[in-house]
């Protein structure tokens, strides 16, 4: 992933430092199992524990030559250990070292994204909280349905965070998984005992079967679990968005001292940062149609899938851990105008009471659409005339006919509608 979309602690975990430090390990692991079988002496994997090193520069010099990524790794290492290189690889394929370090590496990239997470929660948590009470336009089809609360608003994103979390956390066990299992999975040159000891020692699980690689529906897993938590994020940044629109400006994301909405407008404050966390969505999908694509290999493996993902695991878990720390500065910093949600419920003249009345006149023993057609008629006209609906009502003969002026004016009472946010707070620990 490019500079701009990097954070540092996921620059650390797919660094090439780190990559082939997880393989030493995985070398290393396998080794200290073999010396358990008693296939190394002690006293050697004493000394291979001291000698074991690599050097990311000879490396790059020795894979030219070789054209094989793992073969020069596993050179530099043997130059390192001399004599001792010849208990290094024992009865493996490249795929047993690539696999089970990319699983680790995954599980990494994991810890760092459920934290990321759990703190977005916390303050969705902590804003819902905040703005419980704070009554604004509810709307469908982006037009004005019935009142409800931005506390009502965030807490829905609340509950959807906690899922995420549940589903990111069942897709580090889907992913956590090593193999150890030789060049087709039939272990003909390494015992199940070996994985099982390396995989325990590594903080993995064995593959249940294997090919000569892992099979590739648990990064497709990985990856639309990946997906859908940065939809999730796209729905909360396109809520910004429109809710920042001039015309409603209900909200607003956070401007720094000294940023620039336009080179051309000055006025210009701009949702730029939730606009770019839509546009990154759609990135993360690509993604997960592209580990869905490497599922189907031929036979026990080709290499198809590899350098795809050399591409989309580093970036599709540092692209998340860039979107979900900049939604934590946008939610952590959003400005919110309690006066223009109210202002912005009057715009229709009342008509967010109409299903209040219409509920109301068949409670009075009027059928439904009966009901409906005398509601919907002087409604027509609040909305074509630009008038008030409440007198409107108060106003019509038929309606009159059933509602006296009290109940009518009692139908427009905004405390109606907060009534059971309490009752839905409660049901997500709120």
């Amino acid at each position: 992933m490019i500079e701009r979309y990097t954070l540092p602690k996921m620059e650390k975990v797919w660094a090439e430092e780190n990559r082939f430090q997880k393989m030493l390990e995985v070398e290393l692991a396998v080794c200290r199992a073999w010396a358990k079988k008693g296939k190394i002496p002690k006293k050697d994997m004493e000394s291979i524990e001291k000698k074991a090193g690599f050097d990311l520069e000879r490396i790059k010099e020795l894979e030219k030559k070789t054209q094989h990524e793992v073969v020069a790794f596993i050179d530099n290492l043997s130059e390192n250990l001399g004599e001792l290189a010849k208990y290094i690889h024992l009865g493996l394929t490249s795929s047993d070292i690539l696999d089970t370090s990319l699983a680790m590496l995954l599980l990494e990239a994991s810890d760092i994204l459920l934290g990321d997470l759990e703190n977005l929660t916390v303050l969705l948590k902590r804003k819902a909280k905040l703005y419980r009470n704070t009554i604004m336009a509810g709307r469908t089809h982006g037009i004005h349905a019935e009142p409800i609360t931005l506390g009502l608003k965030l807490a829905g994103f609340y509950a959807e965070g906690l899922r995420n979390l549940e589903r990111l956390k069942q897709a580090k066990e889907v992913i956590g998984f090593g193999k150890i299992s030789g060049a087709v999975g039939n272990f003909s040159h390494i015992e199940p005992e070996i994985e099982e000891m390396v995989c325990t020692r590594l903080g993995l699980k064995p593959e249940p079967v294997s090919t000569q690689i892992i099979p590739r529906d648990r990064y497709a897993v990985y990856l639309s679990t990946l997906a859908i938590i940065g939809g999730f994020l796209e729905r909360l940044a396109l809520e910004i968005r429109h809710l920042q629109r001039t015309e409603v400006l209900e909200v607003e994301e956070p401007f720094a001292e000294g940023q620039r909405g336009s080179s051309a407008m000055p006025h210009k404050r701009n949702p730029v940062l939730s606009e770019r966390i839509c546009g990154l969505a759609r990135l993360l999908r690509s993604y997960a149609q592209a580990g869905m694509e490497n599922i189907s290999l031929w036979h026990e493996r080709d290499i198809s899938h590899s350098s795809v993902e050399r591409i989309i695991l580093p970036d599709a878990t540092t692209l998340l851990d860039y979107m979900l720390n900049l939604m934590i500065y946008i939610l952590d910093k959003l400005i919110v105008y309690p006066d223009n949600m109210r202002n912005n419920l009057r715009k229709t003249g009342g008509l967010i009471f109409s299903q209040r009345v219409l509920l109301t006149l068949m409670d009075k023993g009027l059928p439904r659409q009966k009901a409906y057609d005398l509601v919907q008629r002087v409604a027509l006209i609040c909305w074509k005339e630009k008038r008030d609906f409440q007198e409107l009502l108060l106003r019509d003969k038929e309606i009159r006919k059933y509602l006296e002026e009290k109940e009518i004016r009692a139908l427009f009472d905004l405390s109606f509608y907060l009534r059971n946010i309490d009752k839905i707070f409660h049901r997500v620990g709120l």
